[in-house]
């Protein structure tokens, strides 16, 4: 199954999203992000209607199955998983202070590369161990 790249970025009251592959096509959504991503679909149904309608050409991609891959910046994913995780929490996986996670959180200030890859890191480790566990 191919994968859509999708470009996920916070808004004040909930989430907007790009397309690399359908230049045009940005969706925004108040609210959580189940319907964000249901809204997602939504939209790019419209947008490829609308495109055949035209005669235009769209990506391939569109016509077989696909699943989106949601690349958030980390402002984006600080907000959406601070509802998951506490900031001590969150200091414990990635070993960055509460205060500058904030920070990254309320868009205040920009993580540094090695930021970034310590936060990505942390919270695919984390990842790894949950897949693990059986009950």
């Amino acid at each position: 199954m191919e994968k859509v790249i999708v470009q996920v970025g916070k808004t004040e009251r909930g989430y907007c999203a790009s397309i690399d592959l359908l230049p045009g096509c940005i969706v925004a959504i108040d609210g959580n992000f189940g319907k964000f991503k249901k809204y997602l679909q939504e939209s790019i149904a419209f947008h490829l209607e609308c495109l055949k309608e035209d005669g235009d050409a769209y990506p391939a991609i569109f016509d077989e199955e696909y699943a989106f891959d949601f690349q958030y910046d980390i402002e984006s994913l600080l907000y959406f998983y601070g509802k998951v995780f506490s900031k001590s929490a969150l200091e414990r996986l990635t070993g960055i202070n509460q205060k500058q996670l904030g920070h990254y959180a309320k868009g205040r200030s920009k993580p540094r590369p090695e930021q970034e890859k310590k936060i990505k890191r942390a919270l695919h480790a984390l990842g790894e161990e949950l897949t693990a566990i059986s009950f």
